[in-house]
C-alpha cells in the first residue's frame, strides 16, 4: 500500500483495493516479519513528523488475513497441508519462535550441553538481539552463567549449627588448674601454697601460659576484692578457714579441689573476667609488694561502707529493712529453704562417709583376725584360703577408704560449694539493703540541706553568700542522691541476673555431681564384684575331692629340709606370737 493512500493521509482517498493473491501474500509474509524490522523498512517521503508513526503503525493491522483457512501460520489447522505453496514455488515462511532466555537450572553440565545441541540455532530478527548460544565465535555481548548443578547428598554428615554463638566465640576462654600444694615455713608460720597455672585467650594477658604461686590468704583477698568492687555480684567464695588438721591430706585436698573450682567460676564469669584485680592475682609475680602499693594508692573500702563509701555516702545502720520487692522476698525465702536443706544433706554425707570409712577398718580388723587364724590352721587346704580371704578383705578395705574419700570429693564439695555461694548471694542482698539505705539518707540529707536553703531565701540578700554555699551544696545532696538511686536500681538488675545464673549452674554442678557419684558407686560395686568372684574361681579349681581335714603324711626315709614343712611354719608363727 502506498503511503498516500493510507485511510489517515491528509487526501483523504480511499484505499486502493487489493486482489487476492496480494492479499494471500501478505498476510503469509507478515509473521515473519517482526515490527523492529517493519518500522525500519517503511520508507517517509513526506515531510510530516507528527503523522509518519501513525501511518506505519497502522500497514500489519490493516492486512491481517482474519478468515484465511490456512491460519496465520500459513498451514492447516486440522493438521494437513493446508494448500498449495505461492505462485513462486517458495516453501512456507518458518513460524516466529519465541527468544530464548538464559534461565538458571539444576540441570548438570553434561544435560544443558545436550539440549543446547538440540535446539536450532538461527540468526537474530533484529541487530540489537544478543544470542543465547555462549558457543558461537565472534559473537558480542555477555556470557550468561554456566548452570547450576544440583546440590548432591553428602556420605558425611556434617553439623551445619555452629557450636558457640558469636558472642561466647569472641569472649576469652580461661583454663585455670590449683595444684603442686607444698608445706612451707617454720611451725609457727606454716602454711600450704599452691601453684596456680592459667592458659587463656584474652589478649589482657601478657603471655598465653603463666603459673605463680598463691596461699589461701591470697584466694580470701581476691574474694573480698572482687565483691567490693562489683556491687550486685556473687563472686564464688574460697573454702573455710580450719584451725585443726588443716595440714592433712585428704584437707589440702578438699581445699585445693575447692580453690580450683572457686578461679574457674570466676574466670568464666562475664563480669568478673574483666576486672584487673583477677589479672593481678593470676599473672603478678610480685603479688604482695603489688597489692601493697595497690592499698596504699587505692585502700579496700571496708564492708560498711564499700561502693557507697567511695562515693561519699555514708551508710549506717539504719532501721530494719523492709522488702517492698515480691520476686527478691520470694528469693531470699527461697535461699533460705535450700541452704537448711543443702546443710542436712552434706550432715548425712558425712554419715555415710563416716559408715564407709568404719566399714573399711572393720574389714582391715577382719582381715587380721583371718590372717591369724590361717596361721594356726594345721591343715593346709584350709589355711591357703583363710590366707586368700585374709588378703581379700584388705582389697575391700582399700576400696571402702577410696570410695569415701571420693564421695567427699566429688559430690561433697559441690554441697559446700553452694552453702558457700548462698552466702555470697545474701551478702549481695545485705550490699543491695545498704544501698537502699544510703539512697533514703542521701534523700533525707538532701530535704534537710533544701530546708535550710528556704530558710536563707526567706532572710533575703543579707545571707548572699551562705545562700551560694547552701546552693552548691543542694546540688551536691542531689548528685549524691541520684547516683544513690541508680546504685540501687543497677544492684537490683545485676542480683536477678545473677540468681538466674546461680539457678542454671546449680542445676547442671548437681546434675555433674550425682552422676559422677553414681558412677564412682557402680565402679566400686564392680570392682568388689570382680575380687569376689576371683576368689571364688580359685577356691573352685582347687581338688575338692579330698577330705575336709587331711593331716600331714610323715616319710622318715624321705630327705626334707628342717623348717620347710606346713606344721614347722605353723609352730614357728606360734613361737613368733607368743614371744
Amino acid at each position: 500500500m502506498d503511503v498516500e493512500e493510507s485511510p489517515w493521509a491528509d487526501t483523504k482517498q480511499p484505499p486502493a483495493p487489493l486482489d487476492e493473491e496480494a492479499s494471500a501474500t501478505t498476510a503469509k509474509s507478515t509473521p515473519a516479519t517482526t515490527p523492529s524490522t517493519s518500522q525500519a523498512a517503511a520508507p517517509s517521503p513526506s515531510p510530516r513528523p507528527s503523522r509518519g508513526p501513525r501511518r506505519l503503525v497502522a500497514q500489519p493491522t490493516r492486512l491481517e488475513a482474519v478468515e484465511d483457512p490456512l491460519g496465520p501460520l500459513g498451514t492447516d489447522p486440522s493438521g494437513g497441508d493446508g494448500g498449495s505453496p505461492d505462485d513462486d514455488g517458495a516453501p512456507p515462511p518458518v513460524p516466529p519462535q519465541k527468544e530464548q532466555v538464559v534461565i538458571r537450572t539444576t540441570m548438570s553440565p553434561s544435560q544443558g550441553q545436550q539440549q543446547q545441541q538440540q535446539q536450532p540455532r538461527r540468526p537474530p530478527a533484529d541487530p540489537h538481539h544478543i544470542e543465547d548460544d555462549d558457543g558461537a565465535e565472534g559473537q558480542r555481548g555477555p556470557r550468561p552463567p554456566p548452570p547450576v548443578e544440583a546440590a548432591r547428598p553428602s556420605g558425611v554428615r556434617s553439623n551445619t549449627q555452629p557450636s558457640v554463638s558469636v558472642e561466647q566465640a569472641a569472649k576469652p576462654t580461661f583454663h585455670i588448674s590449683v595444684g603442686d600444694p607444698v608445706k612451707i615455713g617454720d611451725l609457727t608460720s606454716s602454711h600450704i601454697v599452691y601453684s596456680v597455672r592459667t592458659r587463656t585467650t584474652s589478649k589482657a594477658y601478657k603471655q598465653p601460659e603463666f603459673e605463680v604461686k598463691r596461699r589461701y590468704r591470697d584466694f580470701l583477698w581476691l574474694y573480698n576484692t572482687l565483691h567490693s568492687n562489683n556491687p550486685g555480684f556473687v563472686v564464688p567464695p574460697p573454702p573455710e578457714k580450719q584451725a585443726v588438721g588443716r595440714f592433712d591430706s585428704n584437707f589440702v585436698e578438699s581445699r585445693r579441689a575447692a580453690l580450683e573450682k572457686m578461679l574457674s567460676k570466676i574466670a568464666a564469669h562475664p563480669t568478673l573476667q574483666h576486672d584487673a584485680d583477677l589479672k593481678l592475682f593470676l599473672e603478678s609475680d610480685s603479688f604482695n609488694v603489688d597489692i601493697k602499693h595497690k592499698e596504699r594508692r587505692d585502700p579496700l573500702p571496708t564492708e560498711s561502707k564499700g561502693v557507697l563509701g567511695s562515693l561519699g555516702i555514708t551508710v549506717g545502720g539504719g532501721s530494719k529493712f523492709v522488702e517492698q520487692d515480691d520476686w527478691f522476698h520470694d528469693r531470699k525465702v527461697y535461699l533460705d529453704a535450700l541452704e537448711n536443706q543443702l546443710k542436712g544433706l552434706l550432715r548425712a554425707m558425712d554419715a555415710m562417709v563416716g559408715q564407709r570409712k568404719m566399714m573399711a577398718e572393720a574389714a582391715g580388723d577382719f582381715s587380721a583376725s583371718l590372717h591369724a587364724l590361717s596361721t594356726v590352721e594345721l591343715s593346709p587346704s584350709l589355711s591357703g584360703p583363710l590366707d586368700a580371704l585374709s588378703d581379700l578383705q584388705l582389697t575391700i578395705r582399700d576400696v571402702y577408704d577410696r570410695q569415701a574419700q571420693q564421695d567427699m570429693l566429688t559430690f561433697g564439695i559441690i554441697i559446700e560449694e553452694y552453702i558457700r555461694l548462698i552466702g555470697s548471694v545474701k551478702q549481695a542482698f545485705t550490699q543491695r539493703q545498704k544501698g537502699f539505705h544510703a539512697w533514703h539518707q542521701a534523700e533525707s540529707e538532701l530535704q534537710k540541706k533544701k530546708s535550710t536553703q528556704d530558710k536563707l531565701l526567706r532572710q533575703g540578700k543579707s545571707q548572699q553568700d551562705r545562700l551560694n554555699q547552701m546552693g552548691a551544696e543542694v546540688g551536691e545532696a542531689e548528685r549524691k542522691v541520684h547516683q544513690a538511686r541508680l546504685l540501687f536500681e543497677d544492684m537490683g538488675r545485676s542480683m536477678r541476673a545473677e540468681l538466674d545464673r546461680f539457678e542454671k549452674e546449680k542445676v547442671e554442678d548437681f546434675k555433674s555431681g550425682v552422676e559422677t557419684f553414681l558412677e564412682s558407686a557402680v565402679e566400686a560395686q564392680k570392682e568388689l564384684i570382680e575380687k569376689w568372684e576371683t576368689f571364688l574361681m580359685q577356691l573352685d579349681a582347687e581338688d575338692d575331692e579330698s577330705a575336709f581335714y587331711k593331716p600331714p603324711v610323715y616319710q622318715p626315709d624321705q630327705t626334707k629340709v628342717p623348717g620347710n614343712t606346713a606344721v614347722d611354719k605353723a609352730r614357728a608363727r606360734l613361737h613368733e606370737d607368743s614371744d
